[in-house]
């Protein structure tokens, strides 16, 4: 049974990946799959047909479902506003018209990935990121005439990959080590701005050589009924009032975040509409149409990340789980690279990086400290590893930003999504475990 059941679990995230890269609405996608997993490990379906205690694949699912949902609805919601409020107000094209002024046309990509940067690394959430800059990253792309399937790669570059595991970071991806390790935010920060370096310059490079690649066979920029508009007779905001809203959004988010985690972003991004509304009211086109827009985004967004996140809460349910969660943290050998490959696994059989962390440090960290094994050393490894395999096709940030963000289809943006967030943060690991095992910030 537990090898059908092994058999199962790798298929069902088999076909979720296969189910997404065609274009199957993963809110069908999801439970299809999760049902799979369900089946081959002999799970019984309803809870009317389980035993008391036992876990069953309606409950198994819809628990992970809604929970996502009630723990990130309104981070979910307030960020898609201002994401459309910034774009209403011309908030957006004003800043990105700046942005090209100042740095040239040639580096639109570089623009973005660094106004991506500056919001994560300034706490606010990955999901965010990617509704409050799509708008400007439609108007720089717009303009340099680069295909816009690359959008989502170039999100995502700022936003979980140098900054979302480095030392510092407000990203729960760099927290939840704290709780196991007896570590702090700033564990192995020398080695951590090293790699952060590494990847943000290499990412960068090979991104860009990718876009060059497709410009070279004659990829243009598509427009769409539904993109924002960037209107060159339009009247827009002064560029550093249009920055405002982005600074308020950080500077809340910062002063709060020790106090109140992941709720500082309501207050945030709350304090972001608001300013937008001071900041551009006059240059608005329609205030509340907008608002109205954002918050249908903000249902499909979220509908989407939660049913990737019920197909992991069947997964951790199954027999199979536990047998691989077992094999991969008792992986012989150098526990570095051990904690690596068993956060990095686990992290793409749930589709989440904290998910990664969450399930595995309770087993790794009490051996691996037993051993007398760095904890500093170890915080970051697990961190930057935990960023790497859980951005496979089935993540929910990766659908969320290909699919409902940037209305994208996974098979022509997640390739350069991959080679971004998956092989350019292994490289990174790979990186931090060599010049831990040197001895630098040990």
């Amino acid at each position: 049974m537990e090898v059908l059941s092994m058999i199962g679990l790798i298929g069902g995230l088999v076909l979720l990946i296969i189910l997404t890269m065609k274009g199957v609405n993963i809110l069908m996608a999801g439970p299809i799959s999760a049902l799979l997993v369900a089946l081959t490990s002999g799970m019984p379906l309803f809870a009317q047909l389980a035993d008391e205690g036992e876990a069953n694949f309606v409950t198994s699912y819809m628990t992970g479902f809604t929970g996502f949902i009630m723990s990130w609805y309104l981070m979910f919601l307030l960020g898609a506003v201002f994401g459309k409020v910034m774009e209403d107000s011309g908030a957006a094209d004003s800043v990105s018209k700046w942005i090209v002024d100042r740095l040239g046309m040639k580096y639109a990509v570089l623009a973005i990935v660094i106004a991506c940067a500056i919001l994560t690394y300034g706490g606010v959430s990955l999901f965010v990121v990617a509704f409050s800059v799509y708008p400007m990253a439609i108007s720089l792309f717009k303009q340099a005439d680069l295909p816009r399937r690359f959008i989502p790669a170039t999100l995502a570059l700022g936003s979980v990959t140098f900054t979302m595991t480095s030392a510092g970071s407000p990203e729960i991806q760099n927290w939840i080590p704290i709780e196991f390790l007896g570590t702090n935010a700033y564990a192995g920060w020398e080695v951590s701005i090293i790699v952060a370096a590494f990847m943000a310059i290499f990412g960068y490079w090979w991104l860009s050589r990718i876009i060059k690649k497709a410009v070279n066979k004659g990829e243009r920029f598509v427009d769409r009924e539904s993109d924002p508009t960037f209107d060159t007779k339009r009247n827009l905001p002064n560029p550093f009032l249009a920055m405002i809203p982005l600074v308020v959004v950080l500077i809340i988010s910062f002063i709060f975040h020790d106090k109140l985690a992941q709720s500082a972003l309501i207050i945030a991004l709350l304090g972001g509409v608001i300013a937008t509304y001071i900041v551009g009211r006059k240059y608005s086109k329609n205030f509340w149409e907008a608002f109205s827009a954002g918050t249908v985004g903000a249902l499909i967004a979220i509908g989407n990340t939660a049913a990737v996140v019920g197909f992991g809460g069947v997964a951790k349910n199954v027999p199979a789980f536990t047998t691989a969660v077992e094999a991969m943290t008792n992986i012989p050998g150098s526990p570095l690279i051990g904690a690596a490959i068993a956060v990095s696994v686990i992290a793409g059989m749930t589709g989440s990086s904290s998910g990664g962390q969450s399930i595995a440090l309770p087993l790794l960290a009490p051996h691996y400290m037993d051993m007398g094994v760095n904890t500093e050393a170890l915080h970051r490894v697990v961190a930057i590893s935990s960023g790497a395999l859980d951005s496979l096709p089935h993540n929910g940030y990766v659908v969320t930003t290909i699919q409902s963000i940037c209305g994208e289809k996974h098979s022509a943006a997640y390739w350069s999504v991959g080679a971004t967030t998956v092989v350019v943060p292994l490289l990174g690991v790979v990186l931090a475990i060599i010049l831990f095992s040197l001895g630098l910030g040990i």
